[in-house]
């Protein structure tokens, strides 16, 4: 014992020793630059921040619920900032504007300066740029648009500075509308992402294909490639290197003194791993990505390692490290003059393993998704209203449903996979910035409609009622009663460039109504008799979502047809009647259950026939085109895996089935029908919990299916995932197209992918594709499509067969995050259930290359619906006193039906926001990128040399430039172009 002590005594003086001679302050070398002639290693720090997912986008910013997820945002922007004015050479990269405009709305104007110095010197680097970072399979492309727009629009304003990469690395696959339309439209040079399919990936790697040049359009071919960089494994660091405070990683320990010293260790494992990314990839440049999830909340963690390596990787001399960005790396892979491989189409559907296919988010909470698509429309028309009238300031605007909008592009949020609660906080945004548009709407209509209103609207006593319920008949202003003398007054307006004539639908009490026109005319109007179906889920849902306890419900829907011109309005008169022999046109019948072998409805040129044996569909055909196709339509459920020896479990990322074949949901149908001038319609209860109204409306060519799925039972222990099919005596071979984000559509070809070897694991899972706009698929004589009113997954298991899911519920979670089952209930009263949902699609029989016409007007309506607003007043003193009609646009033009009006929005400074062509008589109209933040002509575009390219540079058609003087804008196919107009 005593030898022991005198030999640790000895010890101890010489360390003590050495500790005052030997270590002191080290001075990193963090300056290094890219070296000719070495592996540069490109550190890209970055800190990828959810807006929501198992938090709130609160909790996420402010650090509350801590015991969901350690994350706060606030203090990642904090400390990084303060340790990037440690050291000059460091940078950062940030994406999530929503995130970042609260705190820099915080700060000092001190802090902001020196903020403002960073941004000027590229080392505080804006990539993507968005309110969020939107999801692609879910999102619509309009709604893409509009949140790049408001997280593009602030860093110019702000900074000044435009985003050249975009920075996807966590949405889960990569649609080919944000290769080219959100990538290379925006001026992005560079697209860069994590999620890839697992096969994909593989045989990337092995031909050095993870990088390439995307081609996601094949209307405008290489003007609007970019290069797309794929990441090796993740949007993490290699392992080992991954520093936040509280990881295991071992830091680099450059103290002699130190008994766990390992310079030369560390430097080698980055050398290791260095190289072995080097050997799937192409040319002397990689990226590493170091970051994670809410990473940097003690940002010199990070910047401190980062600063040794940098330090002694490059002393050591074998390969080359430094600081970048995204942009950085991409200027040196262009440089490089490397032969790149070419990509076209998208990265969809995307898997992790061989039984993990994401395609069950395609679906997730549809009701959610429902909303947010409705919202979107609306958002639409009441930026054009505010345009219309002029924003006022202290007055309610559209912001806050836009900023609600743009947090609900998050690629946890429209995805349906963000927990409960999250999902909740969703809602409620939207529930708020959507009441606060009401008002603005409102607003607007009593300015524009009143006589002499002038250039400037004055306030006025009016108020217009809306009715975002009246999916399930919860409508008040249309319910309660008209008084003697006076009118119900609705006002309809079209957010569409060109006329339109759609039937209307309200709830009323009364069947002895009198429905006018603006000019005083008697209309042909058509009772229906409210079902049961509607009346219980109105009860329920308005007594879970307003409180109301009332068993009071509507007796029918009031039907009858309007015509409102382009960007405009058009008026008319409810009111009771005297007396049938004063009542316009009119048809009460009540449903009818059939009496002969089939049933056939349509009193069109479009015809719909029903076995009345089975209660099925049978045929459709079009008298007009003589497009005749046997088909079926039919409800089924795939059962959801809860795992087997893969323990992989169906949840609200992954789409995993059982095995067992779908269930069909009924053989026989019971139906009812009703007739009258307006429409036809079918009623079919499937079974207890899926029932099915199909309509056929006076002058249209198409049928639309109304459907109410829920609750689901789970009571025997299996989650389900309900689709319609729809099976068609077509000859498909395999082939089937989905669009992209509601803008181009995309062949799909079952169990096949263009650019990769496909084996098959999950048939009907793996060939699951995201739908925003719709599906179609074609024989040599016909073509079968489906249009739907919000995302959704979709797909051709079998030739001749389109399928949609339409809801999703099950008993448990798969492991990739969220830690919920997808189990959607409401409660109302005490008493809870699974959620039902509402919603519609629409089928279309055409001959063979006239599809494309119907599938884009009709869409186009299905996106933005007509706004209707309600009040009452004497049909003589409005009349008096109102535009009953009126359009913004010149008497008797509309623009070509293949040609949509996405925007047009008033900006705070006073300019006008307009994409796509309308004419004004203002002073200026210059052409701007998609997101507004540069001007189009001076947008530079890096060239790439790509493998199997002939060299010549693709010719698309686009629109030539724009004449002040005439201010005619033309439109090449496909085309977007962007305007900011000065009054």
């Amino acid at each position: 014992m005593k030898l022991e002590a005198s030999a640790f005594v000895v010890v101890l003086v010489v360390c003590c020793l050495h500790l005052k001679t030997v270590q002191g302050y080290v001075k990193y070398n963090t300056g290094a630059g890219i070296v000719p002639g070495k592996l540069n290693v490109h550190l890209v720090p970055h800190s990828h921040d959810d807006v929501g997912w198992l938090k709130t986008i609160d909790q996420y910013y402010v650090g509350s619920n801590n015991s969901i997820q350690g994350a706060c945002v606030q203090n990642v922007l904090d400390s990084v900032v303060e340790a990037l004015l440690r050291d000059p050479n460091r940078k950062f990269v940030f994406a999530e504007m929503a995130f970042f405009q609260r705190w820099w709305s915080e700060q000092s104007v001190e802090m902001q300066e020196q903020v403002k110095k960073l941004a000027d010197a590229g080392r505080l680097e804006f990539i993507n740029g968005g309110w969020c970072m939107h999801d692609e399979a879910a999102t619509h492309y309009i709604d893409m648009i509009d949140q790049t727009t408001l997280g593009h629009r602030t860093i110019k304003e702000q900074f000044n500075k435009v985003p050249r990469a975009g920075w996807q690395i966590d949405p889960f696959g990569h649609s080919a509308v944000q290769g080219y339309l959100l990538g290379a439209e925006l001026g992005f040079d560079s697209m860069h992402f994590a999620r890839v399919d697992y096969q994909d990936r593989a045989q990337r790697k092995n031909d050095k294909s993870l990088e390439v040049i995307w081609r996601g359009s094949k209307t405008f071919g290489s003007s609007s490639q970019i290069f797309a960089n794929a990441f090796p494994v993740h949007y993490s660091p290699p392992n080992g290197f991954h520093f936040e405070v509280d990881d295991d990683s071992v830091p680099v320990q450059d103290n002699p003194l130190l008994f766990d010293y390992n310079v030369e260790e560390r430097v080698n494992d980055f050398i290791t791993a260095a190289m072995t990314q080097a050997n799937v990839t192409r040319t002397n440049h990689i990226m590493w990505t170091m970051g994670d999830d809410f990473q940097y909340q003690y940002a010199e963690s990070w910047f401190r390692q980062m600063d040794k390596l940098i330090h002694y990787v490059n002393k050591d001399g074998r390969v080359n490290a430094l600081y970048s960005t995204p942009s950085i790396y991409t200027d040196a892979k262009n440089d490089a003059n490397e032969l790149w491989p070419l990509k076209s189409d998208d990265y969809f559907p995307y898997a992790d393993s061989q039984n993990a296919y994401w395609t069950g988010y395609f679906t997730s909470r549809p009701a959610l998704k429902r909303f947010v698509r409705m919202l979107s429309g609306y958002y639409l028309a009441a930026r054009q209203l505010e345009f219309f009238v002029g924003k006022k300031s202290n007055h309610p605007n559209t912001f806050s449903l836009g900023d609600a909008l743009g947090i609900a592009q998050h690629h946890d949020a429209v995805s349906g996979t963000a927990k409960q609660h999250t999902t909740d906080d969703y809602a409620k945004r939207l529930a708020i910035g959507v009441t606060e548009a009401e008002a603005v709407v409102s607003s607007a209509l009593s300015c524009l409609t009143k006589k002499n209103s002038g250039d400037k609207c004055e306030e006025s006593g009016l108020t217009f009622s809306q009715c975002q319920l009246l999916n399930i008949s919860y409508c008040p202003p249309t319910e309660k009663d008209i008084p003697e003398g006076k009118s119900l007054v609705v006002a309809a307006y079209n957010p569409l460039a060109w006329d339109r004539t759609d039937i209307v639908r309200i709830p009323v009490n009364d069947s002895d109504l009198v429905v006018q026109d603006s000019s005083g005319h008697n209309i042909d109007t058509q009772y229906l008799a409210l079902d049961n179906v509607t009346r219980n889920v109105r009860s329920f849902y308005t007594k879970a979502y307003l409180g109301l306890s009332s068993d009071t419900v509507p007796k029918y829907w009031l039907l009858f047809q309007v015509s409102v011109p382009p960007l405009g309005w058009n008026t008319y008169f409810i009111s009771k009647g005297a007396g049938k022999g004063q009542r316009g046109g009119r048809t009460t019948l009540a449903m009818k259950t059939p009496q002969n072998e089939t049933i056939e409805i349509g009193n069109g040129n479009l015809k719909m026939s029903f076995s009345t044996s089975s209660g099925q569909l049978q045929r459709m055909y079009n008298t007009r085109t003589g497009v005749d196709v046997p088909m079926q339509q039919s409800y089924l459920w795939y059962g959801s895996s809860s795992g087997d020896a893969d323990p992989q479990a169906s949840g609200a990322y992954i789409f995993r089935p059982n095995g067992a074949p779908p269930t069909v949901v009924s053989l026989s149908v019971p139906l009812t029908v009703t007739r009258g001038p307006l429409v036809d319609e079918v009623h079919q209860q499937f079974n207890e919990w899926i029932y099915q109204v199909t309509r056929i409306y006076k002058d249209k060519e198409h049928a639309e299916i109304e459907f109410t799925i829920g609750p689901i039972p789970l009571d025997d222990g299996v989650g389900k995932e309900v689709i319609t099919r729809i099976t068609a005596n077509m000859v498909t071979a395999k082939v089937f197209y989905t669009d992209s984000n509601g803008r181009d559509f995309l062949k799909r070809v079952r169990d096949f992918r263009e650019d990769w070897n496909l084996t098959v694991t999950q048939p009907v899972a793996g060939n699951y594709y995201p739908i925003n706009l719709g599906i179609y698929t074609t024989d040599k004589k016909s073509e079968l499509s489906v249009l739907v009113d919000r995302a959704t997954g979709g797909s051709s298991i079998n030739d001749g067969e389109l399928e949609l899911m339409l809801h999703r519920r099950m008993l448990h979670d798969d492991s990739r995050g969220v830690g919920e089952a997808l189990d959607e209930s409401v409660c109302a009263g005490g008493t809870c259930e699974g959620l039902t949902i509402r919603g519609n699609y629409y089928i279309s029989i055409n001959q063979i290359g006239e599809g494309a016409h119907w599938r884009r007007t009709t869409g186009q309506e299905v996106y933005s619906p007509l706004l209707l607003a309600f009040t009452q007043e004497k049909m003589e003193t409005w009349t008096a006193s109102h535009l009953t009609k009126a359009s913004a646009m010149d008497p008797g033009y509309s623009l070509p039906l293949n040609v949509a009006l996405i925007t047009l929005q008033v900006l705070d400074d006073g300019s006008v926001l307009l994409r796509l062509a309308h004419l004004y008589e203002i002073k200026e109209a210059k052409e701007m990128s998609l997101t507004t933040n540069q001007v189009k002509s001076e947008m530079k575009k890096l060239s790439w040399k790509v493998e199997g390219d002939n060299g010549n540079p693709s010719s698309p058609v686009r629109g030539g430039p724009v004449d002040n003087s005439t201010l005619v804008v033309e439109l090449g196919p496909m085309e977007i172009r962007t305007f900011l107009l000065k009054f």
